[in-house]
């Protein structure tokens, strides 16, 4: 299932350039492999600037001579996909490096939201906002200075990336306003149903309950079309009909397959199902086993399979075309992990890897006393003694103010002083309030001579 080889360069000067490159990232996957010890930014610095230095060398040999694509370009994409990572890892996320990675996967996100012409306007809605932010870091980024090629080449996908959200934002707008909740349960329903079909065990009854809630949507049509209050048709009616049929079609394909997938599209199949079941594990539990570089592998394995299709559908040995079952089926897959990859990109920390013991812990903390403060306090100062105790201890990690490894001072420092000085302000407040409560109120003189 492998992508065709892609031609080696046959000038002198791109091969002694491929080699470099080469050995570039075989060192930034040593270094990714290597859990002994954290990241340092100096070691990621090295890399990037040496890596930074190939491509001019590159682009001075091409001198903008059209190029056909070879195995150089690959590479260059190899290596700035890691490099992306580790400057998410060690905390620079708002600098360019670390959008290549992110553009690298909305890409791909949206050209399978266009292909299968399945999305809501949620969908879109995060991407928007993730380009809008990534647009912002490109610009304003030092790191891109001494290689303004990064800086144009990232902001290049960043604007093929608008193009294609802004054409399936025209397909959204085709849709009548009343309409678009309908779209959304449709487009729900089916994903719920794709789920389902890729469980261990399967449950016909939980298909046969989507099924049902298909044909109620369904039933809310006049003479085949979806009406207003006033018997209008509404815009887009016909396609919304359209998907309806599409998501009924796919119970029955799933309730005669019964779980059933075929073992000539097993292997492939395992693998997917295995990349979903583990990225979906790593977005429970982020904060404390993801280090970012271990989405290249998912993404790579994920790459290679996608683009093993031949006009959209995987070949088997012979050559016949997958049927739509295992398409459908192959698809979800793919598209669950590259959406499970997008959240935990856009979820991590500005913070390095080195800080991220101290930084989860303060979430922790915080998250216990804005509980505490939610449910009504404490009742005596005592009560807070543990997070007093905890948080002078955080603080008192510090060494004229920085938080050190060693002798490194990680990125992220002011993420952990904020996320530490609200910890203690949300402290402070108990600790008054609690201390009001403890007060005995004075009687006053009238109370007294009553007494």
């Amino acid at each position: 299932m492998d992508t065709p080889k892609i031609p080696g360069p046959t000038d002198e000067g791109e091969r002694k350039v491929l080699e470099r490159l080469m050995a570039i990232r075989d060192q930034l996957q040593l270094r990714k492999l290597d859990r002994t010890t954290y990241v340092r930014t100096q070691d990621v610095m090295v890399l990037y600037n040496q890596a930074i230095e190939q491509v001019r060398i590159l682009s001075e040999i091409r001198n903008g001579k059209p190029v056909e694509e070879n195995q150089v370009d690959r590479i260059v994409d190899s290596v700035f996909q890691l490099l992306s990572l580790f400057f998410m890892t060690i905390g620079r996320n708002n600098e360019a490096p670390a959008a290549y990675a992110l553009t690298s996967t909305i890409k791909r996100l949206l050209d399978h939201l266009t292909e299968s012409n399945l999305f809501s306007a949620q969908d879109l809605e995060s991407m928007s906002h993730t380009l809008e932010h990534l647009s912002g870091i490109v610009h304003n980024s030092a790191s891109t200075k001494p290689a303004p090629f990064l800086e144009e080449l990232i902001a290049q996908r960043i604007d093929r990336c608008r193009a294609s959200l802004s054409n399936l934002q025209r397909k959204i707008e085709d849709i009548a306003e009343p309409l678009r909740p309908t779209a959304d349960k449709l487009i729900s329903i089916l994903r719920q149903m794709a789920v389902i079909n890729t469980k261990t065990k399967f449950n016909p009854a939980e298909i046969h309950k989507r099924e049902a809630e298909l044909r109620e949507i369904g039933e809310t049509r006049k003479d085949g079309q979806f009406v207003d209050e006033n018997g209008n048709v509404l815009k887009g009616s016909e396609n919304i009909s359209r998907l309806l049929e599409r998501c009924l079609e796919y119970t029955k394909i799933i309730l005669e397959k019964n779980g059933q997938f075929p073992d000539k599209w097993r292997p492939i199949y395992d693998v997917l199902v295995g990349i979903r079941n583990e990225l979906d594990r790593l977005s429970l539990t982020q904060a404390w086993s993801l280090r970012e570089t271990d989405l290249y592998d998912y993404q790579r394995q994920l790459d290679r399979i996608d683009e093993s299709r031949v006009n959209g559908n995987w070949l088997d040995d012979q050559g016949r075309p997958a049927e739509l079952y295992v398409q459908r089926t192959l698809l979800y897959l793919i598209r669950r992990s590259y959406g499970y990859i997008y959240h935990l990109m856009i979820s991590s920390e500005p913070v390095s890897e080195a800080l991220l013991p101290i930084y989860n812990q303060l979430q922790t903390l915080k998250r216990c006393l804005v509980e505490v403060k939610n449910s009504g306090g404490v009742t005596s100062v005592r009560e807070l003694y543990p997070y007093s105790m905890k948080l002078h201890s955080i603080d008192n990690m510090r060494v004229d103010g920085k938080f050190m490894v060693g002798e490194d001072i990680p990125e992220g420092q002011g993420s952990v002083a904020e996320l530490l000085a609200e910890c203690f302000d949300l402290n402070y407040e108990l600790r008054v309030d609690a201390e009001a409560a403890d007060t005995p109120e004075v009687q006053t003189p009238e109370l007294q001579s009553e007494a």
